[in-house]
């Protein structure tokens, strides 16, 4: 079924709209979640809160784009679910390296409550992501969006290890100097 057709049903309240998301999108959801929390139940039960998020959030929101609407919800329920499993035993785990590694480019600062400024980051870095070269920016959502391990990236892109590390690494070294001259 089409997209546009999936989001009329949420709009409609009728509620094949999840069996319908969850058709096209569940093992694309899935992933999403597993990447970050290595655990099919708690994968599951995020992809499962997503559709519940996606019901609650459809009137008034309307996406353009299901799929990146989806993944974004999923990603955030299964980064709070990690944050909650890991508060007491931090350490380990790819989700830990990840933010680790962009920590130092992007501060979590949540005292940012202006919306036109965080809308203004958001536009620079999607363009920053725009103007690497092809594989380069598919390495990098590859770790940070996705959550993927440096040997499962190697693995995808026929590379070894230490590439993708220093791929990684100059990418963020290019992120951080773009950041900061842009006041961030």
């Amino acid at each position: 079924m089409e997209d546009n057709r999936i989001v009329d049903l949420y709009w409609q309240r009728n509620e094949s709209a999840i069996n319908e998301t969850a058709t096209k999108y569940g093992k694309y959801l899935h992933s999403i979640s597993f990447h970050i929390l290595s655990n099919d139940e708690d994968a599951e039960e995020c992809v499962n809160d997503t559709y519940n998020d996606a019901w609650q959030s459809m009137p008034p929101h309307r996406p353009s784009i299901l799929s990146t609407f989806l993944g974004k919800i999923t990603r955030r329920i299964s980064i709070d679910l990690w944050r909650k499993h890991s508060a007491d035993k931090r350490g380990g785990g790819e989700v830990a390296l990840a933010l680790d590694e962009l920590d130092e480019c992007v501060s979590g600062n949540s005292n940012v409550e202006n919306e036109i400024e965080r809308q203004e980051l958001q536009q620079k870095f999607n363009a920053f992501l725009m103007g690497l070269p092809r594989l380069e920016r598919q390495v990098f959502m590859c770790r940070y969006w996705y959550m993927d391990s440096v040997s499962d990236i190697a693995k995808q892109f026929d590379y070894s290890e230490s590439k993708v590390k220093s791929m990684l690494y100059r990418t963020r070294n290019k992120l951080r100097t773009m950041l900061e001259k842009e006041g961030y």
